[in-house]
């Protein structure tokens, strides 16, 4: 644990109160955590990475810098090399003919100071800022286009050399033998190129990294805040060493090509810890390959950081403070359901109470929880898992998804038995939860006994806050919201867009927010659960009752100016 004067800080500057930071002394106490007090005060949503590091920098002394806004000249950043900025975690900021000024994560880190002041035979002069605000900064300032057509050229040059010659008719790759592609999988400029395709991934923030076999090339893309971008375009040449490089380290069959496969990649990036789900999909011109990006490390937890509004927040904190019941999370695949569970386990965990989950996989890991995986093959289901934690002693159980009935049946036991359950269920809204129940088996009283509400959510893209500006949109759009253009005549509403520029690489978006649609099981809903009543009816009750929808909770952040209205079409409005 550090000192207290670093706590001391944080209560000084008005961050937090005393309070707040004694709650986390005594969460920190309680879990028995090795975990400094400001890494907890983040993780409990108090403050931001940005207010941990600044106060971090005034107990040491260094000054604290905000990179977001920074205009680095090329001179400057050509101080220094790329693969030295990301092995130290450092940007060079100024530069005159004595002295280099470098923002650093660790400023007393000695080695780095003198590897680079030897480097550069200038004093070094550092400054204090965040990891991702310095990585975001290298990545925007130093080019690797370079980097990737030369690991392209040797590829090339080492097949060009080598007599494999993939065939001209749809079954690819079966001009190869097996050696062969173990060989050329394992050759440098491969291995080069793929680490390459997985780390631009990284850099670009990727939630997902897609590698497209085409006719003609192999097409890289990268799925950024939910929309996927096209990343980069390779030769044909390429695609049977780079697939088998891909399945190589997911641990995969490499000689099976004709069947789906499943397979993990655990890996250390600029020294942090990604998992990456990899699925292989037969295809006409070959394996299509897709790779879930997990950052380990950087799971935004917390639930002041999801974007509930005060109203919707009140309520939700209110229902997950129940010690039994079951609340459910729904919404499509990447809608972000996982980290607003994590976020709920994370406020719930106070050392105080047994918290197990089933997951399929286990996507981060949290401290004093005991999380499973599911393992068909061994028999582990989400029901066997969930029938065994119950004879574990448990207070809370998060189960990744209702899937079946079984698994269901199971739930609502340890809900009416005094266990908080935490789901997931694929539904379009709040009220469709009660549809997919029933149509799954569940009776109907089962249901209005033990679900105490149901959290329906989407990721909107936020504005980019460095071109952010006033604009006018399409009134049939705004008539689409259901707003009074009156309201827009008389210039009381404004909305805002995004212009473009190099932070959010000219799409006017940087991040996500999430919108959100909280149900409360109240009596009438529950009357009419028992009734089977029709989800528009649950619908109707539920609003009278004081349910926001997911277009009412997206109306208000786009007054807020946090997002678009045409985002909101997109996510919200479509069909």
């Amino acid at each position: 644990m550090q000192s207290a004067a670093y706590g001391d800080i944080f209560v000084s500057s008005g961050l937090v109160t005393s309070e707040q930071m004694q709650q986390a002394l005594d969460k920190q106490r309680q879990l028995k955590s090795q975990e400094q007090i400001g890494d907890l005060l983040v993780s409990m949503g108090l403050i931001t990475e940005r207010d941990r590091v600044r106060c971090l920098g005034e107990q040491w002394g260094v000054p604290y810098i905000d990179l977001t806004d920074l205009k680095i000249e090329d001179d400057v950043i050509a101080a220094i090399t790329q693969e030295l900025a990301r092995r130290f975690k450092v940007i060079p900021i100024e530069r005159s003919p004595k002295k280099l000024t470098l923002a650093m994560k660790n400023p007393l880190d000695i080695f780095a100071i003198d590897e680079i002041r030897l480097i550069t035979g200038k004093e070094v002069e550092p400054l204090i800022a965040t990891e991702e605000d310095i990585i975001n900064a290298i990545t925007n300032n130093y080019r690797t286009e370079v980097n990737v057509k030369d690991a392209v050229t040797d590829v090339m040059r080492d097949l060009g050399g080598s007599d494999i010659t993939l065939t001209d008719d749809h079954k690819t790759d079966d001009g190869i033998t097996i050696e062969q592609l173990k060989e050329m999988s394992g050759e440098a400029p491969v291995v080069r190129l793929a680490n390459m395709v997985i780390s631009r991934g990284i850099q670009e923030k990727a939630s997902d990294i897609h590698i497209e076999p085409a006719k003609d090339c192999l097409r890289i893309r990268y799925r950024v805040d939910g929309i996927l971008l096209d990343g980069m375009v390779l030769p044909k040449k390429a695609q049977a060493s780079i697939t088998s490089r891909i399945k190589i380290m997911a641990d995969m069959d490499i000689s099976e090509k004709r069947a789906p496969q499943d397979g993990r990649i655990s890996a250390t990036i600029e020294g942090r810890p990604y998992d990456f789900r990899v699925s292989t999909l037969p295809a006409v011109f070959g394996e299509k390959i897709v790779m879930r990006v997990l950052d380990k490390s950087n799971i935004s937890v917390g639930l002041n950081k999801l974007g509930l509004l005060p109203y919707t927040f009140e309520m939700f904190e209110s229902m997950i403070s129940r010690t039994y019941g079951i609340i459910l999370v729904t919404g499509p695949t990447g809608s972000g359901k996982s980290t607003t569970l994590y976020s709920v386990l994370s406020k719930l965990n106070s050392g105080e109470k047994n918290i197990l989950t089933i997951e399929d996989p286990v996507e981060y890991e949290l401290s004093g929880i005991t999380q499973s995986m599911v393992n068909t093959r061994a028999g582990m289901t989400f029901a066997a898992g969930l029938r065994s934690m119950l004879r574990q002693d448990p207070n809370i159980i998060m189960v990744g998804e209702m899937r079946d009935q079984e698994t269901a049946m199971i739930a609502i036991e340890a809900a009416l038995t005094g266990h908080l359950v935490l789901s997931t269920l694929h539904t379009n809204d709040a009220p469709g939860a009660v549809a997919r129940l029933l149509d799954m088996g569940v009776e109907s009283f089962l249901i209005a006994s033990s679900v105490v509400g149901v959290l329906a959510q989407r990721l909107l893209r936020t504005v980019c806050p460095k071109c952010k500006e006033q604009y006018a949109p399409p009134k049939d759009a705004i008539k689409r919201l259901g707003m009074n253009l009156d309201l827009l005549d008389k210039g009381e509403v404004t909305f805002f867009r995004g212009r473009g520029c190099d932070n959010c690489k000219g799409s006017g978006y940087k991040g996500r927010i999430g919108v959100y649609e909280l149900m409360p099981i109240n009596d009438k809903v529950r009357e009419l659960i028992l009734a089977r009543a029709s989800s528009y009816a649950i619908r109707e009750a539920a609003i009278e009752a004081g349910m926001r929808t997911l277009k009412d909770d997206a109306m208000e952040k786009i007054l807020l100016g946090m997002t678009t209205l045409e985002e909101s079409l997109r996510v919200i409005y479509a069909g």
